[in-house]
């Protein structure tokens, strides 16, 4: 497809945002192109000059879309881990961000109607996983410059386990409604880290 003009990348994303606002409130399964094109006010036409792919490629933009709310939901805490009253400002953000979503989770039903082990599919996950461990073993380097947290342990290490952590507290809660498990080990995770804290000079 050749590059869209300023007018045809806002119609794209109104599309995008209309898609994943329909699927947020009727679940994936219940949305068809026909609802899609009634919601945005576009023709069919119009529809598959942005998504030529049809549904499937509309669903996995939807997916980036949904993936990067994951992350912009954590900000400005995510961003700023630099004391341990912002690491639990923003565990408290995190279950906060869970306990609003409930138990349909916008990016898993999306995800759970594309063939997962595309490589599109794969791209996805991939890329969230990435960026948010990146953001918060960020963050460990930064207490470990502060001796707030030893230097000897790993951050990408540390961050791998924490994310690990939350999306096991995740699954549970997305099968019981309820954040007790997400919130535990968000805790654990974090006393962890404290644990390892330098005696101060």
């Amino acid at each position: 497809m050749r590059p869209l003009t300023r007018k045809g990348t806002a119609t794209r994303q109104r599309v995008l945002e209309g898609a994943a606002m329909h699927i947020r409130e009727h679940g994936v399964a219940d949305t068809t192109l026909d609802d899609i094109m009634a919601r945005t006010s576009t023709s069919k036409s119009q529809l598959f000059h942005y998504f030529p792919g049809g549904r499937e490629e509309l669903l996995l933009a939807v997916a980036r879309l949904e993936a990067d709310r994951v992350l912009e939901d954590q900000q400005p805490q995510l961003g700023d881990l630099t004391s341990w009253d912002a690491w639990q400002q923003w565990r408290d953000r995190v279950v906060e961000r869970y306990r609003n979503q409930g138990r349909q989770c916008p990016l898993n039903s999306v995800m759970s109607q594309l063939r997962g082990n595309t490589p599109g599919a794969q791209a996805v996950v991939t890329e969230l996983m990435n960026r948010w461990q990146a953001e918060i073993a960020a963050g460990v380097r930064h207490m470990q410059t502060a001796d707030e947290i030893d230097p000897g342990l790993d951050p990408d290490q540390a961050a791998a386990a924490l994310l690990a952590c939350i999306q096991g507290g995740v699954l549970i809660q997305l099968s019981t409604g309820r954040t007790t498990h997400l919130e535990a080990a968000l805790d654990m995770g974090l006393a962890y880290l404290r644990a390892d804290r330098l005696p101060a000079n």
